[in-house]
């Protein structure tokens, strides 16, 4: 038996565009001598179609497409995709050969965790799903179904000597080991060889990376396909076991994020429809780290970034942003807000009195920066790209409907020690950030000799506590006992709980590490628990 992994990007809600797809990689595997073809989870719909599973017309179209896949001959589909029976739905798998249904199986485990919400929508499969293929027995699971032992037991007592796994498993930067390690688990249990078909896209916070692969009886593994690249892949069974295949190499953790965030920002505003990007360049590394990802998401004709300097902007960060523009050869303008600012401090210093500056003025300036970025938007119909960082996020050291007004916000996942690996990995690919964006301190530049680290901790700190209490759940008592100061512990915990308020206007952005602000974090603004 021949089996083809269909790593493809679907997307949500197209679901005549997706089984049109789908019938392109049949034939093309029918052709090449593929017995079974196996698509990710939800192929059909692409994942996550949320509450367009809640609506009757939806499994119509989901139907009229299953229709036409099944006038295609000589080869069997294994189609992921929901369906509604009666008041239920389920998360299923229908096996289609020559214009049968073979079987339909439903998924049993229903994740409700993380940015899972699956109860939600469906109910849980009770029986499992094995169809004859020439001389094996295929056993079909459902993604959350491979992280536990039942599911496969079940396929291996109804007959199976083979397992196809479909998946829409989203990416963070540990997963791939962990998924590797439950299907080793589940060979160790069953002696069965695990094929493991992921999906690949981004769909709003979540990325999915594909790095399909298989493991054979002997827990070795015997197929690796590319993360973040769709692919065709084909796995011979002989004997019970599958044949070595090509294995890709993945890529390391830091290349792996940079590759996740390019994905997130090509897909979100090419699924979307939106023309290109713009983005306010400050001369500082996370505006430039969100310049580079843009061009090498979108092409350079489709970014426009724009400098607003104002009286404490440094001349070089001015010459910087210069410098990295004529790099990447990208539309760049510069709009002076200086006169802006003064003309709003005419109108509201009568209204402000004798109260000394603070930073109202220097939220004032962002949030000009925010409106010009605005209209060059609603103007040109590009989509701004904000440019803060998880660190700013947790703290919030950023303006409401200044710096944080925008559509999609990169770095959103992205703690500020990690922006500077992931701005030192793309120069090793070619230089475009300058050195001395890099090395110099951070600073906002919204009021004279202005520093992050005059606000807030050290951010190798600041990320360490921020990863153990968001991403870890650890309380301050032992994350204190860890090893951090009690006064910086206190001071970064107090400062996201107040800001929760912010992080709710914010932009979605793409989601890298197990535990981001969004669907992963749902904390009230209104709390007083301590």
């Amino acid at each position: 038996m021949r089996l083809a992994l269909a790593q493809f990007n679907p997307i949500v809600g197209d679901i005549a565009g997706n089984a049109e797809k789908i019938a392109g990689l049949a034939r093309t595997a029918r052709d090449a001598g593929a017995d079974v073809l196996v698509t990710p989870e939800l192929a059909l719909t692409g994942y996550s179609p949320e509450d367009l599973l809640l609506r009757p017309a939806f499994y119509q179209a989901v139907h009229v497409a299953l229709d036409k896949l099944m006038e295609i001959d000589g080869i069997t589909l294994v189609i992921g995709h929901p369906v509604q029976h009666g008041n239920e739905r389920f998360n299923a798998a229908t096996v289609i050969r020559d214009g049968n249904i073979l079987g339909e199986y439903h998924k049993m485990r229903l994740p409700n965790e993380e940015v899972f919400d699956e109860v939600r929508y469906f109910s849980p499969g009770a029986a499992p799903l094995v169809f004859t293929q020439g001389d094996s027995k295929v056993g079909v699971l459902i993604c959350e179904d491979i992280w536990g032992p039942e599911p496969a037991a079940a396929a291996q007592d109804a007959g199976a000597d083979v397992l196809v796994v479909l998946n829409a498993s989203p990416f963070h930067r540990e997963k791939t080991v962990v998924r590797t390690q439950e299907c080793r688990w589940r060979v160790e249990e069953t002696g069965l060889p695990v094929a493991y078909v992921n999906l690949i896209g981004g769909q709003d916070e979540l990325i999915f990376d594909g790095g399909s692969f298989a493991v054979a009886r002997d827990g070795t593994i015997a197929a690796q396909l590319p993360q973040f690249a769709e692919r065709l892949a084909y796995l011979d069974v002989e004997n019970g076991d599958f044949r070595p295949a090509d294995i890709t190499p993945l890529p390391d953790p830091v290349e792996a994020a940079y590759r996740a965030l390019v994905l997130g920002v090509r897909d979100y505003i090419g699924k979307n429809g939106f023309p290109g990007v713009l983005l306010g360049l400050s001369g500082g590394i996370d505006s430039a780290l969100t310049l580079a990802i843009a061009v090498d998401a979108l092409g350079a004709d489709r970014v426009h970034a724009v400098m607003m300097p104002s009286r404490y902007t440094a001349d070089i960060s001015v010459d910087d942003s210069r410098d990295m523009v004529r790099r990447l050869g990208i539309k760049y303008d510069e709009i002076a807000i200086w006169p802006m600012y003064e003309s709003f401090m005419a109108a509201l210093t009568p209204l402000f009195g004798d109260r000394p500056a603070d930073a109202t003025e220097e939220n004032l300036q962002s949030r000009i920066r925010g409106v010009l970025l605005m209209a060059l938007s609603n103007k040109s119909g590009k989509l701004v790209l904000t440019t803060g960082n998880k660190s700013e996020m947790t703290t919030g050291y950023a303006t409401l409907y200044g710096d944080m007004a925008g559509g999609f916000a990169v770095l959103r996942d992205v703690a500020k020690t990690l922006v500077y690996e992931l701005a030192e990995w793309r120069n090793l690919q070619g230089e475009v950030i300058p050195r001395r964006i890099i090395d110099r301190a951070p600073s906002a530049e919204l009021r004279p000799d202005q520093l992050d680290q005059d606000s807030l901790p050290p951010y190798d700190v600041l990320d360490a506590i921020m990863a153990e209490y968001v991403e870890m759940n650890r309380s301050l008592e032992d994350i204190v006992d860890l090893g951090y100061q009690a006064t910086d512990v206190d001071k970064v915990t107090r400062l996201l709980k107040i800001n929760e308020y912010k992080r709710r206007q914010a932009p979605i952005g793409p989601r890298i590490t197990h535990r981001a602000f969004g669907k992963d974090w749902r904390y009230p603004i209104t709390n007083r628990f301590s």
